[in-house]
């Protein structure tokens, strides 16, 4: 398959997990994680020659999960093991395909926690035989709310078995959640938070009427084979993709979208058959797309470690790519916290010559700015309520000397305000 030298986290995890050891391993996206378990589960089950169910593989997204089962029939394509993915959101043809491949066996199960659970209440998948569990991206499982399936589906599992925990980021949660599902196990981590050195990033501070025009003005620049732009929400994702489809060959992904739909995009974009693809976060995990030259985030991720998530879909493998970043005044702060993870400051680019100029990016200050205001609001909360003097009284109270005349008569209906043509508006 052309692989010829293991990526670290491949040359560190597979001896242990060779060993039976249960693992947990964090490494930055794009280092080649699934081949590193893949790989010695498969070279297990080759030399064991088993035919029943040995290998439960968890993944948060259907889309994750297609994935891995398509690499394990490359990597398995002359060892006659099978896989079968199971996952929601399919029709009912895609569900018959995946019973009757699980009543016809496979040693292999790669699953979105949701289905599999489905399934195991069901009766119609039996886990006592499994050897191995792998938990793939799990920092991204424990934020879409998966850790409580988790726990439910490992009361299906033998004690004895292997477990393997493979994340991008190592927050204190995932920590947690790991010492109640393995046992003893071996830890590796490598270059946690950091982007991929082949990465040139950079940002533009705008304001968001600004987008539009700076994204079409970044696209028109060259032809760009392979480029994901990042939005915060699926509404702006479509609401892009309706501004960006007549002059681009751009494709909208989102979970609105019925599944095989998604499948045809993904597979159209991996193919290059479509150069830009417009999605939230939910391609900005585990997706491996070769050659994606640009990454645009259209709105900067709230997450820190989103952000990694989403610039290392570009500058796999130790290829080279390109990350840019539009924040706005309110996400200023936010893309402080994303220089603190990373570990450097992203260079600031200017705004094209023909564009009105954007708002000072003030870093830092303004991070201790938000983080003073809110201390003020505290303070002012804690004063006291002015007392107001009694009724009765003129104490406190200013004189008033101008004479009802010198008030101003109010505009007569047919003369134009500075809020347009509208009656009994008066202005001051």
């Amino acid at each position: 398959m052309g692989f010829d030298q293991p990526t670290p986290i491949q040359e560190l995890a597979i001896p242990v997990i060779l060993d039976g050891k249960d693992l947990i391993a964090c490494a930055q996206t794009g280092t080649g994680k699934t081949a590193a378990f893949v790989l010695p589960i498969l070279n297990k089950i080759s030399k064991e020659g088993t035919s029943t169910l040995n290998t439960l593989i968890l993944a948060p997204t259907r889309e994750l999960a297609i994935q891995i089962d398509q690499q394990i029939q490359g990597f398995s394509y002359f060892l006659g093991v099978s896989s079968v993915p199971i996952y929601g959101g399919g029709d009912g043809i895609v569900w018959e395909q995946q019973k009757k491949a699980l009543e016809t066996g496979a040693e292999i199960v790669v699953a979105t926690p949701g289905r599999l659970i489905a399934l195991l209440a069901g009766g119609k998948i039996d886990l006592s035989t499994l050897k191995h569990l792998v938990l793939d991206e799990a920092d991204r499982m424990m934020d879409m709310g998966f850790s409580d399936d988790i726990l439910k589906i490992i009361t299906y599992l033998p004690i004895q078995r292997q477990t393997i925990l493979f994340s991008a980021t190592m927050p204190p949660k995932i920590r947690q959640f790991s010492m109640k599902i393995l046992n003893k196990p071996e830890e590796i981590s490598i270059a946690i938070g950091k982007t991929a050195a082949g990465v040139t990033q950079s940002m533009y501070s705008v304001y968001d009427t600004q987008k539009e025009e700076l994204v079409r003005y970044i696209l028109s620049q060259r032809a760009y084979e392979a480029v994901i732009i990042f939005c915060s929400t699926k509404e702006k994702v479509k609401a892009l993709y309706k501004v960006l489809k007549k002059g681009f060959d751009v494709e909208a992904f989102h979970s609105d979208l019925e599944q095989t739909e998604r499948e045809q995009i993904m597979a159209a974009f991996k193919n290059k058959a479509v150069k830009i693809l417009i999605g939230t976060d939910i391609i900005s995990r585990g997706i491996d797309v070769v050659g994606i030259e640009l990454v645009i985030n259209y709105d900067t991720p709230s997450d820190p470690e989103d952000y990694v998530h989403r610039v290392g879909r570009t500058a796999r493998a130790d290829a080279k790519g390109e990350a840019i970043t539009f924040v706005n005044p309110k996400d200023q702060p936010k893309f402080v916290r994303i220089e603190k993870l990373i570990g450097m400051s992203v260079p600031k680019l200017p705004l094209p010559s023909a564009m009105q100029a954007g708002p000072t990016f003030l870093g830092e200050k303004n991070s201790n700015a938000v983080s003073s205001s809110s201390s003020d609001i505290k303070k002012r909360k804690k004063k006291k309520k002015k007392k107001f003097p009694k009724a009765g009284t003129s104490k406190g109270y200013p004189e008033f000397s101008s004479p009802l005349s010198q008030v101003p008569e109010p505009r007569p209906d047919n003369t134009p305000s500075k809020f347009g043509q509208r009656k009994n508006v008066i202005d001051s």
